[in-house]
């Protein structure tokens, strides 16, 4: 707090000895913000200051004539960004810890380093291949160094975040310590960060390729955080729509959300058959199209089975789920497949690579980011006591953390296609025969686990789920 204060004090001095009115103006606005964060001052007087100079910039104007109805204009452009350059600056840097902000910021250095582990796999050979460690690991094998590249810049984020996740686990340390570290010194923080993604560079390749290993595991376990967060959320939904107070408002809106996904689920299914299932020939994607079908079937029988009563909605959305599961295990396969046609256009027409390639990445940083805020996914029971100082926190900070840590983890794991010793082409991302598998698996076991959660109400208690609004 101290060291921003001193930067706009600085600004302030600037401004104090400058030689125009917009100096002397900006100096005196300084001078109110500072003021405020004194608590001399309300924020209220800061923008009754701002009028009363729109104010006199207008009276200015009309003694100047036209050329002084110009600078006035100049004038208030100037003190405009002023004030809300200073007010972002008052409440952002010298304001008390926004953890609602910060988890903006870790997202965007988790997009940055996601964009470092492609550029150093895609076209970082020739940098790469100046390191004597990895040129004599890989045996000038051009695969092996953009997979190892993106390894080592995984391991990195990993220990990064991993080391924030320590850092900031409930333990015997105060709520405020761990929301201050966690909110603030950005600085220290970004060296940090900086520091780990240099030093895996310099480990030797057999401890990298040991990481590679791991990260399968880490990246399975994301892979299960990430489906139980967003079938909670689908059940949760639900039972929100389904409550009494929802269901009498918008009982119309729901049934017809219900019945389009159940039906956008099933079209989903007949169009996969169409587009990669065209000759009895291609088993494997005819079981894995059979196979979500089923589950979608499975899923709604029971949703709608006389003790669960859970409605179309929560098996509609799940349905559209696995199906998207399901395409994007296919869309994996290798693009030699001859059963994928659309794998064939994707190769022949370079922007669709590109922009597959860019939604993937956004949604690989989404999907990070919104299982990380969800702390509580894995919390299938209320607390019986939860700490009133963590109340205006939607999400905790240690279970934010590990998330982003195992998505680093993830990222890597796309960008080598779940191994490390086949060769990724440009602009491609999750591609391979081990992909496909995962995602498969994943689909299954969401399935799994959507069915769980339906009927565990009625082991645990022999009731209805539908019965009770708050559900699961």
């Amino acid at each position: 707090m101290m060291k921003a204060a001193g930067i706009c004090s600085g600004l302030a001095y600037k401004a104090r000895h400058g030689q125009t009115k917009t100096n002397a103006l900006i100096w005196e606005f300084m001078s109110l913000v500072q003021r405020k964060h004194t608590h001399e001052l309300s924020l209220s007087g800061v923008r009754s200051w701002g009028s009363m100079t729109l104010g006199s910039g207008g009276m200015a104007a009309e003694e100047g004539g036209g050329n002084g109805e110009a600078a006035a204009r100049g004038e208030r452009c100037v003190v405009v960004a002023v004030e809300e350059t200073c007010c972002a600056c008052a409440q952002l840097m010298v304001g008390p810890p926004n953890p609602m902000m910060a988890r903006y910021v870790y997202a965007f250095v988790f997009l940055a380093t996601n964009l470092l582990a492609w550029t150093l796999r895609d076209f970082g050979h020739p940098v790469l291949a100046e390191l004597r460690r990895l040129r004599g690991s890989c045996q000038g094998a051009g695969y092996c160094l953009g997979a190892e590249g993106v390894l080592r810049v995984s391991l990195g984020c990993f220990l990064f975040f991993f080391v924030m996740f320590l850092s900031t686990v409930r333990t015997r340390k105060t709520h405020d310590r761990r929301n201050s570290w966690h909110s603030e010194w950005w600085p220290a923080k970004i060296v940090l960060w900086m520091g780990f993604t240099v030093v895996p560079f310099f480990l030797p390749s057999p401890l990298i390729q040991l990481y590679g290993k791991i990260a399968h595991f880490g990246a399975g376990a994301f892979l299960v955080i990430q489906l139980v967060s967003v079938t909670r959320f689908i059940t949760w939904l639900n039972d929100c729509c389904r409550s009494e107070t929802n269901l009498k408002r918008c009982h119309m809106q729901v049934q017809v959300v219900s019945i389009a996904a159940y039906v956008g689920s099933i079209l989903g299914v007949v169009l996969m058959y169409v587009w990669y299932a065209p000759r009895p020939s291609c088993k494997l994607n005819i079981l894995f199209i059979t196979v979500t079908l089923v589950l979608v079937q499975i899923m709604t029988g029971v949703s709608l089975s006389s003790k669960v009563k859970a409605g179309y909605l929560a098996p509609g959305l799940m349905g559209v789920y696995i199906v998207f599961l399901c395409w994007t295990a296919i869309r994996s396969e290798p693009h030699t497949e001859i059963c994928n046609k659309k794998a064939e256009v994707a190769t022949s027409a370079d922007w669709v690579n590109i922009a597959s390639f860019v939604i993937a990445v956004i949604v690989i940083v989404t999907a990070t980011f919104a299982t990380g805020i969800d702390s509580k996914c894995l919390q299938f029971k209320k607390a019986e006591s939860e700490q009133p100082e963590d109340d205006d926190i939607p999400y905790g900070f240690g279970f934010f953390h590990f998330v982003f840590a195992m998505g680093a983890m993830y990222f890597a794991m796309l960008f080598v296609g779940w191994n490390a010793n086949q060769t990724m082409e440009k602009w491609t991302i999750d591609v391979g025969w081990a992909s496909t598998w995962v995602r498969v698996v994943n689909e299954w076991l969401a399935a799994i686990v959507y069915i769980w959660m339906v009927i565990a109400p009625i082991v645990w208690k022999g009731g209805q789920v539908g019965s009770s609004p708050e559900g699961t």
